[in-house]
């Protein structure tokens, strides 16, 4: 609440919606993308055609698709980290931060130009995969089992829109609890000062967060990551589970 009364207060409501353009860029390929390689991966592990998947089976599909989906979260999320987190960099002095961002496209073009080429775009993509890999095996994984249980069996086409919606929710909530450190290894790579960095890696990320901060550093903003991404995938895997079925 204290970050949400000083982000209004120095830069108004906008302020909590800086970094917005990457991601409402490219969600919608992004989830088209998750679900379209976990769809062709399902159609690969099934004995049969239309054979229900066990919760193993969507865990691998799961992670599966997080791999694919790391290529395009990756620049993703390095523009919208350098836009939401240079405020607070140039408040703290942290070295580098005399370059101010106009936007999206902006971040782009000076990490094209300045931090080498199309290589830069792609910093973190290591921690970016380590996130997206277990994160959507364990999503998936937990969606699969919630949607049988609440069915009381493999087949969960009959549930209704409230059950979609607390496994979806549930399971987006699953996928931060597993890799939330990582995430926080990835962000803080990805707005490290390209000429003189902090970190050396992500393993060097890891101690050096662990030996100043504790485990708590690895958790930093954890309560708005799940306050966010509950509702958020409720919303998306109730939305995919409509659209497939309106589409036969």
């Amino acid at each position: 609440m204290d970050a949400v009364r000083q982000t209004i207060a120095a830069e108004g409501p906008r302020g909590l919606y800086k970094g917005m353009g990457a991601p409402l860029a490219t969600v919608a390929a992004f989830n088209a993308v998750l679900f379209s390689v976990r769809g062709q991966l399902e159609g690969i592990l099934r004995s049969q055609p239309g054979a229900p998947l066990t919760v193993n089976q969507q865990v691998v599909c799961g992670a599966g698709a997080g791999v694919t989906v790391s290529i395009l979260a990756c620049p993703t999320e390095l523009i919208k980290c350098r836009l939401q987190a240079q405020s607070a960099l140039a408040d703290s002095g942290a070295a580098g931060v005399a370059v101010k961002y106009g936007g999206p496209m902006d971040v782009a073009r000076h990490v094209l130009r300045s931090e080498g080429g199309v290589r830069g775009l792609f910093k973190g993509l290591f921690p970016t995969m380590a996130r997206e890999v277990p994160g959507n095996a364990a999503m998936f994984g937990v969606c699969e089992a919630l949607k049988q249980y609440l069915a009381g069996g493999q087949d969960t086409s009959g549930l209704g829109r409230g059950s979609l919606i607390v496994a979806g929710g549930l399971a987006g909530g699953s996928f931060w609890l597993s890799v939330y450190p990582t995430d926080v290894i990835k962000s803080v790579i990805q707005v490290d000062d390209y000429k003189n960095p902090k970190f050396s890696g992500s393993i060097d990320a890891y101690r050096k967060i662990l030996a100043s901060e504790g485990v708590k550093g690895l958790y930093r903003g954890f309560g708005p990551a799940m306050a966010r991404s509950v509702p958020a995938n409720a919303a998306c895997f109730l939305a995919y589970e409509v659209t497939r079925s309106s589409l036969g």
